[in-house]
């Protein structure tokens, strides 16, 4: 068995979307001092490697606490998508992996964005699934989808059609992850389990898959 990190590191620098606070680290304790550690941490929940829940965006949706632990665990695929064109993954291009997808609890989908973590080029220009794309996907009896970029949505986007398509069904999105390139194209098991607080509309995840090549 393989456990692969799929998760970014958080600290004071890490990139949050335009408008947001950055994240911060206090160390309220110290082992010198008190004789133990503590740190006080101050964050927007839609932090680094990170979900969002359905009431993200819908009123009246389901909060990520509200939802059964196994909303969070299953079975994967990973699609590479860094040679897309006009940076749109379409239909087409995940069409050949259509009886996979049937296999699976999540979709995750390879851009190579997380390259550009930490530079200003993270925030505009990154693939994203079309609208169409998004209804296929619905069709299926998934869980979730995740993206190694900041949003399933493209950056400015007013109406953030593909977060309410997704959303709407009752996926769960996982954003920001990390590290993609070390997954096989095979089916492995993945795990992103969000903090468990009340009305939870998103929440970081330590996202990581399990192999058992």
């Amino acid at each position: 068995m393989k456990i692969i990190d799929l998760s970014h590191l958080l600290n004071s620098n890490t990139p949050v979307y335009p408008g947001t606070e950055q994240p911060i680290f206090d160390q309220a304790n110290t082992i010198i001092n008190d004789g133990f550690a503590e740190t006080k941490i101050t964050m927007f929940s839609h932090t680094g490697t990170h979900m969002d829940a359905p009431s993200h965006m819908l009123v009246g949706a389901k909060s990520l606490d509200a939802l059964n632990p196994s909303a969070f665990y299953g079975n994967a695929i990973c699609i590479d998508c860094i040679d897309v064109i006009n940076a749109t993954i379409s239909v087409e291009h995940l069409l050949p992996f259509k009886e996979k997808i049937q296999q699976v609890d999540f979709v995750i989908l390879r851009t190579g964005w997380s390259k550009k973590w930490t530079k200003k080029e993270y925030f505009d220009g990154f693939p994203t699934l079309s609208i169409t794309a998004c209804d296929w996907l619905t069709g299926f009896n998934l869980k979730g989808i995740g993206i190694d970029t900041i949003s399933i949505d493209k950056m400015g986007s007013l109406t953030l059609e593909n977060h309410l398509i997704l959303l709407k069904k009752g996926f769960v999105i996982i954003e920001n992850l990390n590290n993609l390139q070390s997954l096989e194209y095979g089916i492995f098991t993945f795990s992103c389990f969000p903090l468990k607080f009340e009305n939870s509309d998103g929440s970081p995840v330590r996202a990581v898959a399990i192999t058992h090549n």
